[in-house]
């Protein structure tokens, strides 16, 4: 030990000592990477990864070999022959590629020791030669007991060498091995080299071929180059290769790696999903975590079994690729939690209502269905309620959508709270809502919850208290009493909530036949109604309004009428509502309007007619566009003409109803705000536009005698009406007591059926009193007539 430290110290330069264990480590780990590949590969890719191994080893072995003899200082001029060094290079690798090659078979510890013994072999092999390859004025001795120990210690270093390699994993192989080659190949030069003696031979001829030190120099530093660069160009594939694992683990997809159906790999998105670890299912069957496996047809869905018990819904897409040099299964599988969790938001959102959260028309209908089929199987019965709120309208309109929502959200709340478990509560659209009683005996069951809604409504929305607050309407028809299929239960269900609806609200109501024969009826008046103008059955009567003081007619108001076949002369207050709702009225309308204004255009005298407006015809897009059109067709000028509107239509659309109301005044048109009093927002309404002209509601005019209340209304009406400069008519008079308490508070214009009833001719009644209605005696009698006829142009 002591003479090969001697040696090393006093014979060699140090520097390149180190160099040279410096070039044996980027050989042994240049030889190690590729055979780390060699071991994942098939047969036929293993031979090139073994000779890449054997090239880079050799190469090292031999580098480090020369480059530690041109650290020797033997105390004379040395040179080489070209042939023994080339020929020691070739020994170098072969007897790299046998050992590696023995070692690499699948024998256990017997292959490490023989490939670490044909190692240790191979690098004395290489040694030698490279030390007949001398050339100098001495002749080499060799000590036999020195050289065998050195052949013996690199066999046992490049055993254990081998050893770690094969048995251990990662970085720890990789430098535990080529350390343990690095050892090897120094032991059996360096005291293969302290067992040498130059003995000086001054007669021995060197020859002239020789290769000289420096152009060793040149060769060894191209060969050390050579295997740096097959060093880097390993790690570059290795780091290839670590990129191809970063691109595996960075994907969404969990990938399984099958090896003749074993699991050999695994990327970190499987191993996150299914708390796995790769050593936990290394060579182990895929059913251990997957309990079915689709084949190569596409992809299939099964289930993962996760470490801590769960089982995850996953997607499963079998592909076949080549990996580490052998055919292989990838198994690319994907969590379905996600798309199953909105698959379900889907499903619910598609039978449910956003707001509420409660079912939408479609899954009522489809609950429809199945209750009634049960029912029918069980012989049972089933209630359904139809469901109305009371003042939702207003309340959204004046305060708003979110209101709006807050409300329905509240009612939603109160029908879960109410009703059973097994009932269904659905939201229909807008304030419409359904329940569907399918347990409980009928009608008992449907009157308790009607009366445990309403008492619930009643509690938490006390209009008194709320202004918000909304009332509730309940319409119930039960199966198989009241119907044998879901659209007539629905029908006569809407059938009783129609009859609440108009017959004072807040209540509940069975449906019964009555209700089927009124129901008929006002669809038969819906039905007449689209042809009553092209039969001539709606005509235009004309009632005059006076003026308060002088009792000279001031104008007309064209009232619509309808001479309904078999029914006589039908009232406004039945027909109206009922053309409102089925949109008849628009054609209705806009008739009456073209009607009046052509008959006032016939007039001598510019008397200004006075024409109602529908609510519904103010939504109309193009209200304005066929007023001016009217006016144009009929010659009358837009100041004779008097559009009248309530307040109904402000309260749908106040903006779109006021922006109506501007244009039509730019016409030159009047406005008149009709039936004023009643409305929510009167005053609101008279702040916000300015109407040419206000009419008191007739329904204070019939109280004036008898209420002092409603007198004090007329009164405030009228002198609001001044402080405006707005001219006030009270409709309604029908006596000469009524007339005279308007007269004297101050009302400009009168109107009602003392004064003149509605004709279909208004020329033959165009008249005005001599004198002030004053002196007119007392009358009730409503079909005086007029003393001074005005006549008609041309007349």
């Amino acid at each position: 030990m002591f003479s090969v430290i001697t040696c090393i110290r006093d014979d060699h330069d140090w520097r390149l000592v180190l160099a040279a264990a410096v070039v044996c480590l980027i050989g042994a780990m240049a030889a190690m990477l590729p055979l780390s590949r060699a071991q994942e590969c098939d047969a036929a890719r293993r031979k090139l990864w073994i000779g890449a191994s054997a090239f880079a080893f050799g190469t090292g072995v031999w580098a480090t070999h020369f480059i530690a003899m041109l650290a020797y200082d033997g105390g004379m001029p040395i040179g080489y022959q070209l042939g023994l060094t080339a020929l020691s290079f070739l020994l170098s690798v072969i007897g790299s590629w046998a050992a590696i090659l023995v070692a690499s078979r699948n024998r256990g510890s017997f292959s490490r020791i023989q490939g670490g013994v044909l190692m240790a072999l191979g690098i004395a092999s290489m040694h030698l030669t490279g030390m007949q390859a001398i050339e100098t004025q001495a002749e080499i001795l060799y000590d036999p007991y020195m050289t065998a120990t050195a052949v013996i210690a690199g066999a046992l270093l490049s055993s254990i060498a081998f050893h770690a390699f094969f048995h251990l994993k990662g970085l720890r192989r990789l430098f535990a091995s080529s350390i343990t080659f690095v050892l090897a190949i120094c032991a059996l030069h360096f005291i293969s080299m302290a067992s040498i003696t130059l003995l000086p031979d001054p007669g021995k001829e060197v020859p002239a071929t020789v290769l000289d030190t420096s152009l060793l120099a040149a060769i060894v530093v191209v060969a050390a180059i050579a295997l740096i660069l097959v060093a880097i160009a390993v790690v570059f594939f290795e780091s290839h290769l670590t990129d191809l694992r970063g691109l595996a683990n960075a994907s969404q997809e969990g990938l399984l790696i099958l090896r003749e159906g074993r699991i050999i790999d695994t990327n970190e998105r499987f191993q996150g999903l299914s708390g796995w670890k790769l050593a936990d299912l290394s060579g182990k069957a895929p059913s251990m975590v997957l309990t079915a496996v689709q084949g190569q047809n596409g992809p299939g869905e099964t289930l993962l079994n996760t470490r801590n018990g769960r089982e995850i819904a996953v997607e499963v897409n079998t592909s076949r690729i080549v990996y580490r040099g052998h055919n292989c299964d990838v198994l690319a599988v994907r969590d379905l939690t996600e798309r199953r969790q909105a698959e379900e938001i889907i499903e619910h959102l598609a039978h449910h209502d956003v707001l509420t959260d409660l079912p939408n028309r479609s899954l009522f209908d489809k609950r429809m269905r199945q209750a009634l089929q049960m029912a029918k199987g069980k012989n049972s019965e089933v209630a359904l309620f139809y469901i109305d709120l009371d003042r939702f309208k207003t309340v959204n309109d004046i305060f708003g959508h979110a209101e709006g929502d807050r409300i329905l959200c509240k009612v939603a709340s109160i029908l879960r709270r109410v009703a059973d478990e097994r009932d269904t509560i659905a939201r229909l659209g807008g304030d419409e809502f359904a329940i569907i009683q399918a347990a409980g005996q009928q009608p008992a069951a449907a009157q308790k919850l009607a009366a445990a809604i309403l008492d619930e409504f009643a509690a938490e929305m006390d209009m008194a208290r709320d202004p918000t607050a909304v009332g509730v309407s309940l319409g119930i028809a039960l199966y198989p009493a009241d119907g044998s299929d879901p659209d007539e239960i629905c029908n006569n269900a809407d059938i009783a909530l129609y009859r609440v609806k108009h017959g004072g609200r807040g209540k509940a109501c069975f449906f019964n036949a009555e209700m089927d024969e009124a129901t008929r009826a006002r669809r038969q008046i819906e039905s007449e109604l689209r042809h009553a103008i092209t039969r001539n059955q709606i005509h235009v009567s004309y009632q005059p309004v006076l003026d308060a003081q002088s009792g000279d007619i001031s104008g007309y108001e064209a009232l619509m009428r309808w001479n309904r076949p078999g029914h006589g002369l039908s009232e406004p207050d039945i027909f109206i509502p009922i053309a409102e709702e089925s949109g008849s009225i628009v054609q209705l309308g806009e008739w009456v309007l073209q009607q009046a204004c052509r008959e006032a255009a016939r007039w001598s005298d510019p008397l200004r007619i006075a024409v109602n407006v529908s609510p519904v015809q103010f939504m109309l897009p193009n209200l304005c566009e066929r007023v001016e059109a009217i006016l144009k067709e009929t010659g009358l000028a837009p100041g004779r003409l008097e559009i009248e509107i309530t307040e109904a239509a402000l309260i749908r659309d106040r903006d779109r109803v006021m922006a109506t109301l501007q244009r039509l005044r730019s016409l030159g048109v009047h406005i008149v705000m009709d039936d004023f009093g009643t409305g929510f927002s009167s005053l609101s309404n008279l702040r916000t536009f300015p109407f040419d002209k206000i009419k008191v509601d007739r329904s204070f005019t019939g109280m004036l005698e008898h209420d002092a209340a409603a007198r004090s209304i007329v009164r405030a009406i009228i002198g609001l009406g001044h402080s405006l400069g707005m001219p006030v008519v009270t409709e309604g008079v029908e006596t000469e007591t009524q007339r005279q308490i308007v007269v004297e508070e101050g009302c400009a214009q009168v109107q009602g059926f003392l004064l003149g009833r509605p004709d279909v001719e208004p020329s033959i009644k165009l008249a005005a009193r001599e004198g002030s209605l004053a002196s007119t005696p007392q009358t009730d009698d409503p079909s005086m007539s007029w003393r001074r006829p005005t006549r008609l142009a041309g007349e």
